[in-house]
């Protein structure tokens, strides 16, 4: 018995002895490195819904900061399920002419998940675009049904034009690197179709007057655009999609200086058109100079992304002025102009800045052309189906809330609460007929609800 258990000893050992797994190989390792990249890109781009979310909250009324939360959060989520159901595949499946994907819906037949997850925030950027040009005004179904459409026939579309390989204009040479057309050009032409159905909030315009409607808080926008200049590392960076040692130093820097340049120029440029910095403009600069580098942040020189910014600084205040002055077009954060006329020079500037195929260095003018082609096809497309989407879901359901609930502010009109306490207790000593002026004047808070007050009387009259 003392031999077998002996013998049988050597046999435990052997088997207690751990397992170790193969060891990895330099292409399991790049593999590896790669993912959390594009992964971590993913997490990056999500975060800045909460950019976007601060910057409209605060450059908006105090009335409407549910409202606006509301339609952010409802993107995200909306436009996520979605874009695994449906927009995934019209975008990157196998072409049909080049103008739509065919299969890879609910992700069938696809294993790279990481690329949807990545794919997917930029499907919600684009449309959260959207989002901050209508608001104060907009049905908050009015507003998910246009997001579903964008989210079904627009964005997909236009992304499989341009990014599947085989899109029509890929064919053709096209180059947006991270989607200065495909997500923020076609967001901006989005919101400016659905903007013209809405026309502007009560009270900005009277006779030949533009009224000045102010955000409740900077501050609060200004955090949300340092929020966005940090997702948009990932944004820009990860959209090498690969951890290239060689690639993503130069998307990083590019999307820096460009940004930075972008800022100190419409910061200066606000100095001398009227007079003083203009906070809100300035700020918007940042974002502009985001856009504007963005198709060309890997193709264009570090010296010629800090170009690129200094002209997206001064086209996003003329265009800001001139889209709320000339064409009177109420867009209360500015997103048009950030995103559609910066987004048209960043697409351009491809044509003249890339170290490729650009006009400066000696490549002629047939990137510029193609360039062009692009942006004109994603504008006449976009604003044709939006333009349809928006009249079809006017017919059923109107797209803007009535002039009452607009004084009382869409917090209250849409979701019967209010972001701020003090607006609620306030509005409630209104409502009960404690309608006395508080003993220091009258401040921000009473004159905001002061507007609520009117919109009470009239529902009671």
């Amino acid at each position: 018995m003392k031999k077998k258990l002996l013998s049988i000893f050597p046999l435990l050992l052997f088997a207690a002895m751990p397992a170790y797994a193969q060891a990895p190989t330099v292409e399991s390792l790049e593999l590896s490195i790669n993912l959390v990249w594009v992964m971590l890109g993913a997490v990056l781009v999500f975060f800045m819904h909460a950019g976007f979310t601060l910057v409209e909250t605060g450059f908006t009324r105090a009335k409407n900061s549910l409202n606006i939360i509301m339609k952010n959060f409802l993107t995200i989520s909306i436009v996520s399920i979605l874009y695994f159901m449906v927009g995934f595949g019209l975008m990157f499946g196998d072409t049909a002419g080049g103008f739509v994907g065919t299969n890879g819906f609910f992700l069938s037949g696809r294993e790279d998940i990481d690329f949807f997850v990545f794919q997917a925030m930029f499907a919600a950027t684009s449309i959260t675009i959207i989002s901050g040009a209508v608001a104060e005004r907009i049905h908050i179904m009015s507003y998910i049904l246009i997001a579903v459409g964008m989210s079904i026939i627009v964005y997909p579309i236009i992304g499989h034009w341009v990014w599947s390989g085989d899109g029509w204009l890929a064919q053709l040479g096209f180059t947006d690197f991270a989607g200065s057309t495909v997500v923020h050009l076609t967001g901006a032409i989005a919101a400016l179709t659905v903007v013209i159905f809405l026309g502007p909030r009560i009270g900005k315009y009277t006779g030949k007057k533009v009224n000045v409607i102010p955000g409740h808080n900077i501050p609060l926008g200004a955090l949300g655009v340092f929020v966005l200049w940090l997702g948009w590392f990932g944004f820009n960076g990860a959209s090498t999609l690969a951890a290239d040692t060689s690639a993503v130093p130069h998307v990083i820097a590019t999307t820096l200086l460009s940004t930075s340049a972008a800022f100190v120029v419409s910061a200066l440029y606000t100095k001398i058109r009227f007079g003083k910095i203009d906070p809100s403009i300035s700020l918007n600069g940042v974002l502009g100079g985001l856009v504007g580098i963005t198709a060309g942040a890997l193709d264009i020189s570090i010296i010629g992304s800090i170009i690129v910014g200094c002209v997206s600084g001064i086209l996003l205040v003329e265009g800001v002025r001139f889209l709320d002055t000339k064409v009177r077009v109420d867009d209360p954060v500015g997103a048009i102009a950030v995103h559609g006329i910066c987004g048209i020079w960043g697409t351009l500037a491809v044509g003249l800045f890339s170290t490729s195929s650009g006009l400066f260095y000696g490549a002629g003018a047939s990137q510029l052309g193609i360039q062009a082609i692009g942006v004109l096809a994603v504008i006449v497309y976009t604003l044709i189906v939006v333009s349809v989407i928006t009249v079809l879901i006017n017919f059923i359901y109107p797209i803007r809330v009535s002039t009452e609930d607009e004084i009382a502010g869409l917090d209250y009109s849409e979701h019967g609460s209010y972001a701020y306490e003090w607006s609620q207790t306030l509005l409630e000593r209104v409502i009960n007929g404690n309608d006395e002026k508080p003993e220091h004047g009258l401040g921000l808070a009473d004159r905001l609800n002061n507007l609520a007050h009117g919109a009470v009387k009239s529902k009671t009259s």
